[in-house]
């Protein structure tokens, strides 16, 4: 306690001065803050900036797009001169508008123009429906029908037999003694019987007398008409070709099918059974 010296004011006085300074260095951090605010506050110019420059930038760039608009009425222009290209139009039937490639018998196969483009002027040819509707006209046929002309044939079809007598006539015929609508009453049968004379013209030139046995109503309408182109044929062999064609020459050998051992019928089987 004695070793302790008193202190003078002024000593007081200096040792308390560091105090203010430590407080006037406390508010430098704050210092940042306000410089920051006219930062802040300077930021808004180059916006500002920018707006005063983009009204004087708008009138350069609205000046090409005007080109741009007089371009576009060129080209619309153009559009209209040209033809406007028709729709397609689905066909009613599919695939009715592709065209056919097909070539039919007798046709030219190096023709390459249609008819209508044909440089000589040449008529189509007939088609083969065309060709068919000729080939239904009677056939010219050259028989010297004299009073005593007798023409002979015999015709077959299944198990029926027909004997044949063409001679100058009306066109009646006479089978077994009885006239064709009672001997066949089907108008299908008489229309197949007269087919023969019907083609070659002759079916009120000539009477036709038959004698027929076996077989049934069917069977023997075959039998007369194979007999009758045949006895035809005796009388004039130049329309052998037409009748040939037509198939009134053919003999039909169509028959029923005999009956096998073991079976029912001719390929008919008894019913299996497992049991």
């Amino acid at each position: 306690m004695s070793d302790q010296t008193p202190q003078d004011p002024q000593d007081e006085q200096e040792a308390t001065t560091p105090e203010p300074a430590a407080e006037a260095q406390a508010p430098e951090p704050e210092a940042p803050a306000e410089e920051t605010a006219p930062v802040a506050e300077e930021a808004p110019a180059p916006v500002a900036e920018a707006a005063d420059e983009t009204p004087a930038d708008a009138p350069a760039e609205a000046a090409p797009a005007a080109p741009t608009a007089e371009g576009a009425e060129v080209v619309e222009e153009e559009l209209d001169d040209e033809e406007p290209a028709a729709p397609r139009v689905k066909p009613a039937i599919p695939g009715a508008d592709l065209e056919v490639d097909i070539v039919v018998d007798g046709e030219d196969r190096n023709r390459t123009w249609s008819e209508d483009e044909d440089p000589d002027g040449e008529e189509p040819a007939a088609s083969g429906d065309d060709q068919d509707v000729v080939d239904e006209q009677p056939i010219t046929a050259q028989i010297q029908l004299a009073d005593d002309a007798r023409y002979r044939a015999t015709g077959k079809r299944k198990t029926a037999i027909a004997r044949v007598i063409l001679k100058p006539g009306t066109g009646a015929y006479t089978i077994n003694g009885r006239s064709l609508d009672e001997f066949f009453p089907r108008a299908t049968l008489q229309r197949t019987i007269r087919q023969p004379l019907e083609t070659v013209g002759y079916e009120d030139r000539m009477d036709v007398i038959a004698r027929m046995h076996g077989g049934g109503v069917s069977a023997q309408a075959g039998a007369l008409r194979h007999g009758i182109s045949r006895a035809l044929l005796e009388a004039d062999p130049n329309l052998r070709t037409e009748l040939k064609r037509r198939g009134f020459l053919t003999r039909d050998a169509r028959a029923k099918e005999r009956k096998k051992a073991g079976l029912k019928k001719a390929r008919k089987k008894p019913q299996f059974s497992k049991r």
